[in-house]
This record gives C-alpha cells, sequence and structure tokens, in this order.
C-alpha cells in the first residue's frame, strides 16, 4: 500500500520520536518533583478534595482508582523512565503493536496529571503535549514506512499553534498591528531569561521587524506546510527558527520546543539522507489510523469555528481527552511588569521598625542584580502562576493563601520550590506580600549599580499574616 506509507519520512519520524520523547520527560519531571507542594495530599490544591468536586467522565484519570503521593511518585518516574526510553529508541527495537501500547501507556499517564494538575496545569503546552503524545501513537516505529495521514495531522497541528497565535495578535492587542508589541515584551513577559534584557535594549527599529516578521512566519508561512516540497521544509525550517529566536529570548517552558518538535515531520528526510525500505503496513493497523484520522478531522470542527470567529479564545480544549485543541499565544501584551515580593519576619506584633526577610524565587524577577536564568524546557509552575496572581488577585484566589499557610508552617515541599530560604532554622511568626513595579534598568543604570532590573513599591497584595 504504497499510497499509506512514505519512506521519504524515515528521518523526520526518527528524530520528531526521540525528541517528543524528550520533552515528555521534561514534563514528567517537572511533575515528579513539584507535585507535592502544588496538588499532593497536603498540596496547596490537593487531589482527593479536587476529585471530590468534580464529575468523573468531565476527569479522565488514574487517579480515580486510587490517589496517593506515592502513586502519583510512582506514575510521574514511570513517565520519566518511559520517555528516556523512547529518547533512545527502543521502541524501534519491539514490534508495531507493543511500540503504539509504549505511547499510548505515555500519553496516558500524562493525561491523568494534566486532568488532576487543575490551576498549575492550565497552560496550552500541556494540551499540545497531549495532541501531539496522541498522533505519535500511531505514526508507528521502523516496522512500518511512516505513514502519511498521521503526518499530515501533525502539519495540522502545527498550522493551528502559529495560525492561531498569529489571529490572536491581530485581533488582540493594536500593538501588534503597529508593531510596537515588541517594546514592551521582552521585559513584561511572564519569566524573562538571560538574554531578555539585552533583547529589550535593541534599537526600536529591531523591534519592529521582529514584530512584522512574526506576523509573516505566523500567518503566511504555515500555509506553505501544506504545499509540495521542497517548499513545505523550507517552511518547517522557518518556523525553527523562529522558535529558536524566542528560546533565547525568554522562558516558555517546552512551549518553543515542542512546536519546532512538531515542525520536524515535514521535513522530507531524504533532501538530507536515504533512509531503508520499509515493509507495507499490516492491514489492522492502516485500518486503524484510518478511522482514528477521520475522528480527529471530526473533532478538528471546533477549532477551525474558533479560529473563524471573532471571538477567537486561546488555548482551549474541547475534550477531557485534549485530542483537538485550540492555540494562540500574547493576543494582548503588557505594558507595565508588576511582580509580587513575598516577605517573613520572625516578630510577632508588625511596627514601622519590623525586618521583613524577602523570599527567593528560581524563576520570576525577584533580587534586582540576579540576571534572569535559563530554565525552560522545565517548567516552573508556582513562579509563572505568580506573574498571573500579579495582574490580578483573582488569579491567585484558591492557591495564594494557601501556600502563604505553608511558608508559615515551614513546610519542606513548598519550600524545596524557591531559590532561597531566609528562614533556614525556624519558620516565619508573619508573612506578607508586596505589589512592585519592575523594569529592566537602562545601560547608564546597568553600569552604575549593576542591577538589571529597577522596582518601586505599589502597594500591599497581602497584609501581614499569621497562623491562627
Amino acid at each position: 500500500m504504497e499510497w499509506f506509507g512514505d519512506d521519504a519520512y524515515w528521518l523526520s519520524r526518527l528524530v520528531f520520536q526521540r525528541a517528543l520523547a524528550a520533552v515528555y520527560l521534561v514534563a514528567f519531571l517537572s511533575a515528579a518533583l513539584q507535585f507535592r507542594a502544588l496538588i499532593g495530599e497536603r498540596g496547596m490544591l490537593p487531589v482527593p478534595a479536587f476529585l471530590r468536586r468534580v464529575p468523573a467522565l468531565e476527569v479522565p484519570t488514574l487517579f480515580r482508582l486510587h490517589y496517593s503521593d506515592r502513586f502519583f511518585a510512582l506514575v510521574a518516574w514511570t513517565g520519566v523512565l518511559l520517555s528516556a526510553a523512547l529518547v533512545a529508541g527502543a521502541a524501534d527495537d519491539v514490534p508495531l503493536g507493543a511500540a503504539m501500547a509504549w505511547w499510548a501507556v505515555l500519553w496516558a499517564l500524562y493525561l491523568s496529571i494534566v486532568n488532576v494538575g487543575q490551576t498549575w496545569y492550565g497552560f496550552g503546552w500541556e494540551s499540545l503535549l497531549l495532541e501531539t503524545g496522541f498522533l505519535a501513537v500511531w505514526l508507528g516505529n521502523e516496522r512500518t514506512a511512516p505513514p502519511v495521514v498521521v503526518l499530515w495531522l501533525l502539519r495540522w497541528v502545527l498550522f493551528r499553534v502559529e495560525f492561531g497565535a498569529g489571529l490572536i495578535k491581530l485581533r488582540g492587542d493594536l500593538c501588534w498591528r503597529e508593531l510596537t508589541c515588541l517594546y514592551y515584551h521582552h521585559e513584561t513577559q511572564p519569566m524573562p531569561g538571560p538574554l531578555s534584557w539585552f533583547f529589550h535594549h535593541l534599537p526600536k527599529p529591531a523591534h519592529r521587524v521582529e514584530a512584522g516578521a512574526n506576523h509573516v512566519v505566523q500567518l503566511v508561512v504555515p500555509v506553505l506546510l501544506f504545499t509540495p516540497q521542497p517548499v513545505a521544509s523550507a517552511a518547517a525550517g522557518l518556523i525553527v527558527v523562529t522558535q529558536l529566536w524566542l528560546v533565547l529570548s525568554g522562558n516558555f517552558a517546552w512551549l518553543n520546543w515542542l512546536t519546532i518538535v512538531l515542525a520536524l515531520p515535514a521535513v522530507d528526510g531524504s533532501l538530507i539522507a536515504d533512509g531503508p525500505e520499509l515493509p507495507d503496513a499490516p492491514l489492522w493497523y492502516t485500518v486503524l489510523v484510518l478511522i482514528v484520522a477521520a475522528g480527529l478531522l471530526a473533532l478538528s470542527y471546533r477549532p477551525v469555528r474558533n479560529l473563524l470567529s471573532r471571538r477567537q479564545a486561546m488555548n482551549r480544549s474541547y475534550d477531557p481527552l485534549h485530542l483537538v485543541n485550540s492555540y494562540g499565544a500574547f493576543g494582548t501584551v503588557g505594558r507595565v511588569r508588576y511582580e509580587i515580593v513575598v516577605e517573613g519576619t520572625d516578630e510577632r506584633v508588625a511596627h514601622e521598625g519590623t525586618v521583613w526577610r524577602e523570599y527567593g524565587f528560581k524563576g520570576k524577577p525577584g533580587d534586582v542584580r540576579r540576571l534572569p536564568r535559563q530554565f525552560a524546557p522545565y517548567h516552573l509552575r508556582l513562579d509563572w502562576m505568580m506573574w498571573f496572581a500579579a495582574l490580578s488577585p483573582a488569579y491567585a484566589r484558591s492557591w495564594f493563601l494557601p501556600f502563604v499557610e505553608r511558608l508559615l508552617d515551614g513546610d519542606r515541599d513548598t519550600l524545596r520550590l524557591l531559590a532561597h530560604n531566609p528562614f533556614p532554622d525556624a519558620p516565619p511568626v508573619q508573612v506578607r506580600a508586596r505589589l512592585y513595579h519592575y523594569r529592566f534598568t537602562t545601560w547608564q543604570e546597568w553600569r552604575r549599580t549593576g542591577a538589571w532590573w529597577h522596582r518601586t513599591a505599589i502597594r500591599d497584595f497581602l497584609a501581614p499574616t499569621r497562623l491562627r
């Protein structure tokens, strides 16, 4: 069945599968190392309480059968091990059915985590990883040629990621149409990287070129993914270059890396190297792939309708399995950066002379002399939500007070999420949070002070609080 598989994409599939497994590995590792403080039995948003509130059909997860922190850790570390084996190419050494089952187990394990992750897992790249991971189940291994229909479905995902992000920008903030959003974005993005300060200080004409190039790559280039080779490969290459630019300029977890991974199946591997002649696909596999493809195309109706809508939504899932989703990013760009600074004191009564000591976060700005670090593709979930909380207290309503309570209690799992605990011997008596305006320093200020940020206190975010 030459119409079903194409040997020319053998290399593209191989690299895609290894790279996708690496993203899975980072995602499972992030879950394993952070879950206890966030959603564990004694976490800020405990899984057992969440599962009691929501219907089973709305939240399919293995944790319906049983939840304990040990079981969650087992699921997460199993995902790490299975992902690592796939990075090493283990799926090509087993029968086709076993390889498909391997990818399916990986997808089911991560789906189980995302569906109980609540606020901490409400990011578009979670759904993107699940949608891409589900398609990987049907991509096969070296026992058969890459199925063309799945390769096209992967291009369809990449198209929606890029085109959706492009449309939401044109329909959203006026600065995207005026090509001025990059005057602010490098400074106000959720988690700047070590080069963000330098990107921010590029000349304004360069920022306008950045914005214009973004429109071309997100609104024109994705259409070329569906054209004949080698144009489709060139389009994928342009997307990869753009994503690498974003990798250098900020920390967006694995969003950029997964978008790069999605571009790989659009590249004609025969342009690079000749692959082996692979056997025809068995009938059962062909039938299954075609049925799944038909179902996914039918489910694409709502994402397409969202793309065409003037009220386009960003990062929306339409089913609890996250099979076909809508994507988008930065429809609005902030002009001013706010940060929440969390402080504690061991004094029982706060007064004007009270000494408050500041907690340090791993990724989000705090100490003005600390150059932002590179963490992506690893996802610092608490740091990201602190950025949202600074935009509006509504984003923090469900978890911020539990967070403060655990600081007052000296909870070890919560403190492990932080870079600096100013109370190593005993927890503080009181904790407060203050809202600051942060901005990057100018070249002159940096030379004079060595500080990367300048900050100004705005108001209290949380008044001094103690345990009852």
